[in-house]
C-alpha cells in the first residue's frame, strides 16, 4: 500500500481551505462552462430578478413580501401578520425547517447550489467580477495583477454591495421607506444611513474576503449532512466504480487530471466523497464532462446521483425517511390552513389595571378596572362596542369611543360593573364581547373580583 501524504492523512481534520498552521489557503477557482453552468446561471438572474422586484410587488394593496420588524408587522404573500400572531409564524417558521429537512434528505444541498443568496452574489456575481479583472485563473493562482485592475474590482465591489444592501433594506421598509431614505439630507437620517453603510461594508467583507468560509465555518447546515444524507439521497458524487483506479495508465475512466479540483468553489476534491465544503454548484460535472469529450469516454462520470444508485444503478428518492418527513409537512400545512381559518381581524389584550383592587360605586354594584388595548388587522376601519356577554352587567370605556382605523391600534380603559348578587366568590369569570355593526367579531373571558360573601 503506497504511503499516504501528510495532506491525504489529515484530510478530515480541518476544513480544506486551511493548512496545518492554521493559515487559509485562498480558492482560485477557474469559472466553469458547460450546460450545468447555464441552467445555474439563469436560475441565479431569476432568483435576483425576484429579490429585487418582490419588494414592488403588491397583492390588493398590501406588499408581497415585507418584515418591517419596527412595527412588528410581517407581510407574506399579500397577508399580514402581526408579533402577535407569533403562532403563525411560529407554525410556518416549523414548514420551513422540515421543508429544508425533507428537501435535504431527497436531493442533498440542491438548495445551496442554485437558490441560496450568498452563493448566487458570490459565484454569479462577484467572482464574475473578479474574472473579469484577474482572468480566469487557468493555471490557479494568477500573477500579480497590476494596481489599477486590483483597484477596479473593489471599487466595483463595493458599488455592488451597496446596490445589494439596499435592495436587502427593501424587504424590510418596502420601497416607498428606501426612496424616503435617499431623498432626505443625511443629516437629518444619520441613523439609517450608517446602517446603510454598515450593512455594505460588511457584503463588501463578505465577498471579497471571506467568501467560502461562509459556508464552511459559519453556516450549520454544511454539518446536518452528516445525519440527514443516506445513501439513497441524490447528490453530486464521483463514479468510483467507473473512475478507479484512476491515472492516465489506469483502467478507470478518471486520467486524475484535477479538472474538476481546479473549478470547485470551495477547493475539495469530489473524489474524496461527500464533504461538508461541497455545495453541489455542479461544476465539477461540467468540467469533467468536458475531459470526457477530448478523451472520447461517456459523460457524466461525475453526476447527480446517490450512493446506492453508484453500487447498484437503481436510485429513489420516495425511501421510509422521505415520506415520513413528507407526512409531517403534510400535516403541519394542514394545521396551518386550520388556524389561519381561525384567525380573527381583531386582536385583543384585556389585563387587569396593575395593583387596582375592585370597587363598590354604591351597595348593588361591584366594579373592576381593565387595561383594554385592541389592533385592528383588517383593511376597514372599526367602530368597536364592547359588551359583557355572561353574567348581566355594564361595560364603560373610558375617555374617546373605540374607532381603529385600519391596521390600527387603540388603548383605552375599561370598567367593568355587575350585581353584587351574581359574583359568585372571590374570583367570577366574565366573558366580554367585542363587536363593530353587531357582528361579534371576538370574545374573551376575564377575571373579576369582589367581596367574599
Amino acid at each position: 500500500m503506497p504511503k499516504k501524504t501528510t495532506e491525504e492523512s489529515s484530510f478530515r481534520d480541518r476544513p480544506i481551505n486551511i493548512d496545518a498552521s492554521g493559515k487559509r489557503k485562498w480558492v482560485y477557482a477557474r469559472q466553469p462552462k458547460g450546460k450545468w453552468y447555464m441552467r445555474r446561471t439563469l436560475v441565479a438572474w431569476m432568483v435576483l430578478v425576484f429579490l429585487a422586484i418582490a419588494p414592488f410587488i403588491r397583492i390588493k394593496g398590501l406588499p408581497f413580501m415585507k418584515f418591517d420588524i419596527p412595527q412588528g408587522e410581517f407581510y407574506l404573500f399579500g397577508n399580514l401578520l402581526y408579533t402577535q400572531d407569533t403562532y403563525l409564524l411560529a407554525i410556518i417558521m416549523a414548514i420551513a425547517v422540515v421543508s429544508v429537512v425533507l428537501f435535504t434528505v431527497a436531493f442533498g444541498r440542491l438548495f445551496c447550489g442554485w437558490l441560496c443568496p450568498q452563493n448566487i452574489f458570490l459565484e454569479m456575481v462577484y467572482r464574475r467580477i473578479e474574472y473579469l479583472f484577474m482572468g480566469n485563473y487557468r493555471k490557479g493562482k494568477p500573477k500579480e495583477p497590476g494596481k489599477f485592475k486590483r483597484l477596479g474590482m473593489h471599487l466595483s465591489f463595493m458599488l455592488i454591495s451597496v446596490v445589494f444592501t439596499n435592495v436587502f433594506l427593501m424587504w424590510f421598509i418596502g420601497p416607498e421607506g428606501l426612496a424616503r431614505l435617499i431623498q432626505e439630507p443625511v443629516q437629518e437620517n444619520l441613523k439609517g444611513f450608517s446602517i446603510m453603510l454598515g450593512i455594505s461594508a460588511f457584503y463588501y467583507w463578505i465577498y471579497s474576503n471571506f467568501r467560502e468560509q461562509v459556508c464552511t465555518m459559519i453556516c450549520p447546515y454544511g454539518r446536518m449532512q452528516g445525519v440527514l444524507l443516506d445513501s439513497q439521497s441524490i447528490s453530486v458524487i464521483y463514479d468510483y466504480k467507473r473512475g478507479e483506479p484512476r491515472g492516465a495508465k489506469n483502467v478507470g475512466d478518471c486520467i486524475d487530471c484535477s479538472s474538476c479540483l481546479a473549478v470547485c468553489p470551495t477547493g475539495i476534491d469530489i473524489r474524496n466523497g461527500t464533504q461538508l465544503e461541497c455545495i453541489h454548484c455542479t461544476a465539477c460535472i461540467d468540467e469533467c464532462n468536458s475531459v470526457m469529450k477530448r478523451i472520447q469516454k461517456p459523460y457524466n462520470l461525475i453526476r447527480y446521483d446517490s450512493v446506492k444508485g453508484i453500487e447498484t444503478g437503481k436510485r429513489s428518492v420516495f425511501t421510509t425517511r422521505t415520506l415520513a418527513y413528507a407526512g409531517v409537512l403534510f400535516v403541519l400545512f394542514i394545521f396551518l390552513a386550520f388556524t389561519v381559518s381561525r384567525r380573527t381581524s381583531l386582536d385583543v389584550s384585556l389585563l387587569r389595571m396593575p395593583g387596582s383592587l375592585y370597587q363598590q360605586p354604591d351597595e348593588q354594584t361591584v366594579m373592576n378596572l381593565y387595561n383594554l388595548k385592541l389592533i385592528n388587522k383588517s383593511e376597514n376601519a372599526r367602530n368597536i362596542e364592547v359588551k359583557l356577554l355572561s353574567p348581566e352587567g355594564i361595560v364603560e370605556v373610558a375617555g374617546k369611543p373605540l374607532l381603529i382605523e385600519s391596521r390600527g391600534h387603540v388603548e383605552a380603559v375599561l370598567m367593568v360593573k355587575i350585581n353584587k348578587a351574581t359574583i359568585t366568590g372571590k374570583n367570577t369569570d366574565l366573558r366580554i364581547g367585542f363587536f363593530d355593526n353587531q357582528e361579534l367579531l371576538e370574545t374573551t373571558t376575564i377575571n373579576f373580583i369582589g367581596p367574599t360573601k
